[in-house]
């Protein structure tokens, strides 16, 4: 049997078709749903019990992904057809033994290492493929930090090579917040505990007009671009997106030129080492102030600014990473958007601080008002500050729609339990 016609509909049969998602938080689980909708067996890992996709799955699982025995035992017992990564802290070198003995990672073991190192990534975007990028530098030390932010200049962005949403990244104006910015990249950063030290990337601080989110989809099919997503970020974490944004037709060609470029060269690393590279894929990009575009970064995965397509497109990016590593074809129109002409879709999360529950009221006014909706992901807990839902909502123009998706999201009353 292909991965191109698997059997689909016996979950619970004696010929499965078995998903396991290594990371179970809110976007795992709207794949989860879609996967589940077309006849497939999930279950869910992640490091605490209760995420969200565990809530849904038919089994779920609680261990430390990073930890190459506890997922080798893992991937032994539930004998997976296709693994899902949806997190970042994981064992890659496992991911890669999986795929040697058969099964499908998504979009590829080699692409999930690519993607989770920002130094492998932004050598293979700019240094084989040619796509823009701001001048960059890495380093290993303090020592070369400093040299490589005075190559660059300042103003310039320090981040920790393995690690994502802002965490260890630093905005630097002057050379006298260079040792500080090498500080939070190695205690700030993802897995900071772990006892290395991080390399670092420092990259100049473009002229920034606005960022934007292609959501690409490799499938048995080729690979396509949905409309291009706007967004507004916080601290590296996103807080609003909208589709499609506002653009000129010569932004739109470049954006799309970059975004098939970068992932035709991660599909084609995944194919050289005999593997699919299916899926969706998140490729950011700088719009700079002249007009000119350039890449920033890619998620080998679903986007968090592409939870707008559970409003704006009738397949959402969750559908369409279902469809696709499951070797069902995605053409152009199957990531069309569905709303009318010269109306615009926008989600707004909603982040919650406190420690304990959070108990959502008043739900019934936040949708009261037409084009509106809400996502709750059910998560068990918050301890500090965490994104608990997102508000989705059609309007008239992108103004329109960010303020109906801030109204839902404000009209809530969130108690913490």
């Amino acid at each position: 049997m292909t991965e191109e016609n698997r059997a689909l509909g016996t979950p619970l049969g004696k010929h499965p078709t078995r998903v396991l998602f290594l990371g179970s938080g809110e976007l795992g689980k709207e794949v989860a749903l879609e996967l589940m909708r077309l006849g497939a067996w999930v279950c869910a890992a992640d490091s605490y019990e209760g995420a969200p996709a565990q809530q849904v799955a038919h089994e779920y699982r609680v261990l430390d992904m990073a930890n190459a025995e506890q997922l080798r035992v893992l991937f032994d017992e539930i004998q997976p057809d296709i693994i899902v990564p949806e997190v970042e802290a994981i064992a890659t070198s496992e991911l890669a033994a999986a795929a040697e003995r058969g099964a499908q990672v998504v979009p590829s073991a080699e692409i999930a290492s690519i993607c989770m190192d920002r130094e492998r990534l932004r050598v293979l975007a700019h240094e084989e493929l040619g796509l823009p990028t701001t001048p960059y530098r890495f380093a290993g030390s303090l020592e070369e930090l400093r040299a490589g932010a005075k190559t660059v200049g300042y103003p310039c962005v320090v981040k920790p090579i393995m690690s994502s949403s802002g965490h260890g990244q630093s905005v630097v104006r002057s050379a006298d917040a260079i040792d500080a910015a090498w500080v939070e990249a190695q205690e700030g950063r993802r897995a900071h505990d772990e006892g290395d030290v991080s390399r670092v990337i420092v990259e100049a601080l473009a002229p920034l007009d606005y960022e934007l989110t292609v959501l690409t989809v490799s499938s048995s099919a080729g690979i396509v671009t949905c409309a291009p997503i706007g967004q507004r970020q916080e601290s590296g974490d996103y807080r609003e997106s909208w589709q499609p944004a506002s653009f000129t037709q010569d932004v739109l060609a470049q954006a799309q030129r970059i975004a098939c470029t970068a992932v035709e060269g991660l599909v084609a690393k995944a194919k050289a080492s005999g593997e699919k590279g299916w899926g969706v894929f998140g490729v950011e990009l700088f719009v700079l102030t002249d007009g000119s575009v350039l890449f920033n970064e890619v998620s080998p995965r679903p986007h968090d600014t592409g939870m707008v397509t559970m409003a704006s497109q009738r397949l959402s990016e969750f559908a369409l990473h279902a469809r696709a590593i499951l070797g069902l074809p995605i053409t152009q129109e199957h990531v069309a958007l569905s709303i009318p002409d010269g109306a615009v879709a926008a989600s707004h999360a909603i982040v919650i601080q406190g420690d304990g529950e959070a108990e959502f009221r008043n739900v019934a006014t936040a949708l009261s008002q037409p084009g509106t909706d809400l996502r709750i992901f059910a998560k068990p807990e918050v301890h500090g500050h965490r994104r608990m839902a997102v508000a989705l909502a059609i309007g008239t123009d992108e103004a329109d729609a960010r303020a109906k998706a801030e109204n839902v999201a404000e009209s809530l009353e969130i108690d913490i339990a």
